[in-house]
């Protein structure tokens, strides 16, 4: 399992995907959302805003 590479929390798959999707696909490190949103200066909802977004439209990060 991957960790947060700044608050070393457990991510979620959904959490990597994100991270990909709007960072780098070939990253072998991740942020959670909450780091993810202050890194982007974004609440962490619009990050979640993002994810439902690219699973509707069937991106295939999002397992």
């Amino acid at each position: 399992m991957s960790h947060c590479k700044d608050c070393k929390k457990e991510l979620l798959n959904d959490e990597i995907a994100i991270y990909k999707r709007l960072i780098n696909r070939g990253a072998e490190e991740f942020m959670c959302i909450d780091c993810l949103a202050k890194y982007m200066e974004v609440e962490p909802d619009d990050i979640k805003e993002k994810i439902v977004h690219f699973k509707k439209i069937g991106c295939t990060l999002f397992g």
